[in-house]
């Protein structure tokens, strides 16, 4: 299963990016099963040595900080992060 963070405080960029990521997960040709988790303690996004946000964070390897991609590039890196070995 793919586990997806959002990382950021709840911001509307924040909320914006959650809802982004939801809609390019669920419209994908061939679906994907993921859990999405929403990271809001500052310590832990320092963590992930993300300084801006919203950042997206796939199978723990951040990809996106400081802005939002597109929902084709979110269902891209979604593939890549299905098929990388575990």
């Amino acid at each position: 299963m793919l586990v997806v963070k959002i990382l950021g405080t709840g911001c509307p960029s924040c909320r914006h990016l959650e809802a982004e990521t939801r809609l390019a997960l669920d419209m994908m040709d061939t679906p994907i099963p993921y859990q999405l988790v929403k990271v809001t303690d500052f310590m832990e996004i320092i963590q992930y040595g993300v300084l801006s946000t919203p950042a997206l964070v796939m199978n723990d390897k951040v990809l996106s900080a400081g802005r939002i991609p597109r929902r084709e590039q979110i269902a891209q890196w979604a593939r890549e992060a299905e098929q990388a070995p575990s």
